[in-house]
Formats: structure tokens, sequence, C-alpha cells
């Protein structure tokens, strides 16, 4: 039987996601539900239905997993925890600071209703998090160091277009060379947030807006510019569309430890992902993540679950022999 998936918002992530349940052969598209009015939004699902965001506490019958593809900023602090009172949910919120008060919002509502959540599901957190930690616990001896970029964030993009008079943003991170060169080297640099990485950001203003009030709330903005070097550039909508149409990204985990006696031995552990579309690997990911819940809460289990709580066998179309067999 295919897995109903039900979408909770049409952006970006929303059309990720639909994609990579066209390619899924153990799942379904079942609904979407948008905050647009359904009729002028068109998805490539023949048979899935589209509805008013009102219309979605109401299919339960029909849906086995909501993915909530919302931003972090507002959205996902509200409806993860909504939505989990009535489905399995899965979403990829992505402030940092506010993953432990997230995290306690939707466990409460997803036990209570005996559903399982997975939050902060994606690359980071997500696979870049596992990556930290397989590696601490291998290399105690050792420090981990995270860069992101160069590529556009939609968390942090989306923060920004949350401001008003902002009518749309692009965001990149860019990793510091003279840093990521120090760490791989094996040297084990201390580098505060700011010699890590700096943020660039392409904003068009809507006519008339005060731009020196736009560019201090976004330089200002607490978890996501106020700790790093912030370029702010101010430009048309054509040399948005123009210039800034693509959503790349990427970056890297560097594990840096030591083994021995005397600890006289180096290691280096690297994962890095170089993505052409952030949005549509975040999505796959946000995928894999609805089979792993749908499957546990299958199991009798309820509450939330971060990448930390979810064994790999859950994500897998694979049977666990299928697995032994060709991936062990």
């Amino acid at each position: 039987m295919s897995i109903r998936v039900g979408i909770l918002g049409y952006g970006n992530l929303g059309r990720g996601v639909e994609c990579a349940i066209k390619h899924t052969p153990d799942m379904e598209l079942a609904a979407v539900f948008t905050r647009r009015d359904p009729e002028r939004v068109r998805i490539l699902t023949a048979g899935a239905k589209v509805l008013p965001v009102s219309e979605a506490e109401k299919m339960q019958d029909q849906i086995d997993v909501m993915i909530i593809c919302g931003g972090s900023a507002t959205d996902l602090p509200k409806q993860t925890p909504h939505y989990a009172k009535f489905y399995n949910v899965v979403d990829s919120f992505d402030t940092h600071a506010k993953i432990p008060e997230h995290f306690a919002a939707v466990d409460a509502a997803a036990r209570e209703s005996g559903k399982v959540a997975a939050i902060s599901v994606g690359w980071d957190p997500g696979m870049f998090s596992l990556n930290r930690m397989i590696a601490g616990a291998i290399l105690p001896q050792g420090s981990s160091y995270t860069f992101w970029g160069k590529g556009v964030s939609q968390g942090h993009s989306d923060a920004i277009r949350r401001i008003e008079g902002v009518r749309d943003a692009r965001q990149y991170t860019i990793p510091v060379e003279e840093a990521l060169n120090a760490v791989r080297s094996g040297s084990n640099p201390e580098l505060t947030t700011r010699q890590k990485h700096t943020r660039e950001c392409f904003v068009v203003a809507e006519e008339g807006a005060d731009l020196e009030r736009i560019r201090r709330e976004i330089v200002t903005m607490p978890n996501y510019f106020a700790d790093y070097d912030t370029t702010v550039h101010f430009i048309s909508e054509e040399e948005l569309n123009r210039d800034h149409a693509g959503i790349p990204h990427g970056g890297f985990v560097i594990h840096t430890g030591k083994t021995g006696a005397n600890l006289e031995h180096n290691h280096v552990i690297e994962y890095s992902l170089k993505l052409d579309s952030n949005p549509e690997f975040t999505s796959s990911v946000l995928v894999a993540y609805a089979r792993a819940v749908y499957r546990m809460n299958r199991e009798g289990m309820s509450g939330c679950k971060t990448v930390f709580d979810i064994a790999p066998a859950y994500l897998s179309p694979m049977s666990g022999d299928e697995l032994r067999a060709h991936l062990l």
C-alpha cells in the first residue's frame, strides 16, 4: 500500500516535495493545501486535490503523513504543533537556537494525539547534524566545524521577506576561505561565528520603503544576521530574476580528531554537499523521513523525533534483508 502524503504549503519546498513523491514508488500525493486561491494553483500530479488550508484538518482518513512546507520564522512554530494533533508530520524547522522549544511544543501535541512528528529535517539541521554527532562519537578528542555555502539560504531569505517593505529577497551564505583552509589543515583553529562566514543579501524593496530601516532590521536580526558580517544590496526585481533565480547551496562538515596512546595520530572526517537546488534536495530528505514517521507510527510509536532518534533503516524503501544484502 502506498503511503498517502499531504503537502501543506506550495512554495519552492512544497513543489520540491511533489517532485520527490513523483519519483518515489511507495508514496502518493493525496492533497496540496495552500493559502492561495486553490483555483489558481497548478500542480503536477493528476488526481491529487488542491485545497485551501482551512480544509487541512479534515482528511485524516485520506492522509498518512503531512509534510509541512512553511517557513521557520513564523509558520512552523504554529503549524507543526497544530497539525501534529491530526497527522503524522514532518517539517524542516531550521532556527537552530529555537529547536529545543519547538521540539517541546510538537512533542506535547504528538504524544496527545498518538502521532509521530519529525522536526528539523533537511540537510542542516538534518544530514549535517547526523555527521557532526557520528564524527564526534568516533573521535571524541577533536573538534567539529560546519561551513555553509556558497548558496542561497531559504530560511534566511524568507526571514528577510517578512520585513515590512520587502517585496522579495535572496540571501547568500559564504564560507571564509581562510577559515576553511585552516580547518582542513588539522590545526584545530578556534573560530568565532563571524570568522567562519559572511552573509550577502539582495533585496527588492517596495516603492517608497525606508531602505535604511530595512537594512538595519536585517543586520541586527537575532539568530539570523546579528552575529555575521552582513552586506545588503538593494536591487530591482528584474535584476533579482535575472541574476538570482536559482537556489543552489551546499557546505561542509569537517571533524578533526586524534587517536593513539599519546594522541599522536591525526584524522580528518569531511562530509560535503553541492546542491543545484536547495529546496529540492531538502524536499527529498523530508520525503524519506515521511516514510520513517509513517513506519514508526504503524509500530505504535508517538511523539516528536529528530534525525538523532530515527534509525536509518526506517528511511529506506528496502527491507532489512535487502539492506543487509546490498548496502551493509
